[in-house]
């Protein structure tokens, strides 16, 4: 399956969780490995999952109880990192070594591949792939198949931690469940479905003539409407996050382009693009970029980098602290301006710091 099959089923799982099972099927063939899982932690409550069969009991069994057990998650939130990597490097023995390694390694699984995706509203989704021991460790090219993915799987693990792994009905329940504002627009724009907090962002995301959206600000909304227009055409690009910047009383938002494929179309009512929004809150003191990174398509060299910028890092420092020359670190930056759609520093920063979803309206 090529990557933009693979791309097209992730976005369709996101909203028919019936199709994790192929998708991670399909990730796990282009990382040279037998099978994989899916799970999303929400702190103490049950864990939810998807794997392929092989490893589907195993995976049972680490929501029934060895979670609770398993250090990994504490060891991630002490460590965090970017990107998919192998649980043998990552992981020190006596944390890797857990309950659910004896049962992969008594099944005949060695090396792991994974990645750990911290998303705006706390929720963790967590993405394993297993290798059988006489294949030896996965290769290198694994991790960039996978790391082509990544931020796709970030896209759509992020709309499955908020709307779970359970079948949607409707779209007014879909977009319910979502807690953030957000519309289905039809192949031509126009808006089929929103939900209350869309009214919340009215003045920053606007009602155009003909049923369709537009941003406040004109730099975002040119990305935005150029977003809409490649995704009506045949074969356009269509997944794009958006940031718009705060003016007056308007807090800063991610505006997110995601698409409808498939049997997803089905789920909600014909609908066929996806517009959700994010806040952004520049105030917080503990930096979280790596949510908005993966959404942004950077790549780990350009994480790094504005990973070490969001901790307030000079861009000589950040440059020291990736171990890079100034002159990559300034390419670097140009283009993580092109990608998040900022043009200074301070933006930059302020866009990186946090992402929340906003808070429900009061009332029925």
């Amino acid at each position: 399956m090529t990557d933009d099959s693979i791309v097209d089923r992730i976005y369709e799982a996101a909203f028919v969780p019936d199709e994790w099972e192929v998708v991670l099927g399909s990730l796990a063939d282009a990382s040279g490995s037998a099978a994989g899982q899916m799970l999303i932690f929400r702190g103490i409550e049950p864990v939810q999952f998807k794997a392929t069969d092989l490893t589907r009991p195993v995976a049972s069994s680490i929501t029934r109880d060895g979670w609770q057990a398993s250090r990994r998650i504490q060891h991630y939130h002490a460590w965090p990192f970017h990107g998919f990597v192998l649980a043998s490097e990552y992981f020190p023995d006596d944390v890797r070594m857990d309950a659910s390694y004896t049962r992969m390694t008594a099944m005949g699984f060695d090396s792991q591949l994974g990645t750990i995706i911290p998303m705006p509203s706390g929720e963790l989704a967590v993405f394993a792939f297993e290798r059988w021991k006489e294949l030896g460790r996965h290769e290198p090219r694994a991790i960039e198949n996978l790391n082509r993915l990544y931020p796709h799987l970030a896209r759509a693990g992020f709309i499955a931690c908020r709307l779970g792994l359970e079948r949607a009905q409707t779209a007014v329940s879909a977009l319910e469940a979502w807690g953030i504002p957000a519309a289905a627009l039809t192949r031509t724009g126009r808006m089929l479905a929103t939900n209350r907090l869309l009214d919340s962002v009215s003045d920053t995301i606007l009602p155009t003539a003909f049923g369709g959206l537009a941003l406040a600000s004109a730099p975002a909304n040119r990305l935005f409407q150029d977003t809409i227009a490649q995704a009506l055409a045949a074969g356009g690009d269509l997944v794009r996050s958006i940031p718009v910047p705060a003016r007056d009383d308007c807090p800063a938002l991610v505006v997110h382009v995601l698409p409808l494929v498939r049997s997803a179309r089905d789920i909600m009512f014909g609908a066929e693009i996806l517009v959700a929004a994010t806040a952004v809150d520049p105030s917080s003191f503990v930096p979280s970029p790596n949510i908005l990174m993966g959404l942004f398509d950077l790549t780990p060299a350009e994480m790094r980098l504005a990973s070490s910028l969001a901790k307030g890092l000079s861009l000589k420092g950040a440059a020291q602290a990736s171990d890079i020359r100034f002159s990559t670190a300034r390419s670097y930056l140009e283009s993580i301006f092109r990608k998040t759609g900022t043009n200074q520093q301070g933006q930059l920063v302020a866009l990186l710091r946090s992402a929340q979803p906003l808070p429900a309206p009061r009332g029925g």
